[in-house]
């Protein structure tokens, strides 16, 4: 078993009187595909950016590669998030950059790279996500794809600065089934190739047991599941059954 990259210890997290989590510990493995499930309101959004140090817990701790990220400086925070990636719900492509803008936009921010070596990097990246076959994509404003090719574009810039972690908010909201399978494939194959930690929050069973080397839910402040698929589809909890065969949102 792979040591933890991420822990959650004993997290409490609240907004106002709204509790989320209560007493939540979870351990992501190095490597591994996790995949986080629950109904609308459950809170999975909120762990990624607990994740990422975009929300502090009020109790407990957050851990990535045992640094508690609730205790980072402002510059600890931004080598963290060198280390990991966000691929966000929609893909919040940014509109007035064309496709080579967009998924060089880490890079030009972070790193010294030449304009030659970001072109060359984000070509290797389109490649990786399975737009490599038009040397003109680089040119096209975000408004001109399609939904499918919008999300390769966010998953192509994700990748682009190397993380060691990605985290996939929603990844296939929006999208047909055939599209849904090219991400879904797409998450297996970067995690695959680029040995990566693939963290991805859904509520679109198939995707989860496509994806998943493990899964947690979530429900009422805590994680009432965590396992492989297998061991999911064999749960008998009413909460995680009804959920599972679509008879809860």
């Amino acid at each position: 078993m792979s040591k933890p990259i991420i822990e959650l210890r004993g997290v409490h997290k609240a907004f106002g009187e709204h509790v989320v989590y209560r007493d939540m510990h979870l351990q992501v493995r190095t490597g591994e595909t996790l995949t986080v499930i629950g109904g609308s309101g459950q809170g999975k959004s909120v762990c990624l950016k607990l994740m990422t140090g975009l929300l502090t817990a009020e109790q407990g701790e957050v851990l990535f590669d045992g640094e508690d990220v609730g205790n980072m400086s402002h510059v600890e925070l931004v080598r963290l998030r060198r280390r990991m990636s966000m691929v966000f719900q929609g893909g919040a492509l940014f509109d007035s950059m064309n496709v080579l803008e967009n998924v060089g936009y880490a890079l030009r921010e972070h790193t010294k790279m030449s304009d030659d070596a970001i072109l060359k990097r984000a070509r290797e990246c389109l490649e990786l996500v399975g737009l490599g076959g038009d040397p003109k994509l680089i040119f096209r404003m975000p408004a001109s794809l399609s939904g499918g090719m919008r999300k390769r574009v966010a998953i192509a810039r994700s990748i682009a600065i190397k993380p060691e972690v990605i985290l996939y908010d929603e990844p296939t909201t929006g999208l047909d089934p055939m599209n849904c399978n090219v991400i879904a494939r797409m998450i297996m194959k970067l995690q695959r190739e680029l040995s990566v930690t693939s963290i991805v929050v859904t509520h679109e069973m198939p995707l989860a047991f496509e994806v998943s080397d493990r899964i947690v839910m979530l429900h009422d402040k805590h994680f009432p599941f965590q396992g492989t698929p297998d061991e999911l589809h064999r749960m008998t909890d009413p909460a995680v059954k009804d959920f599972v065969e679509g008879r809860v949102d």
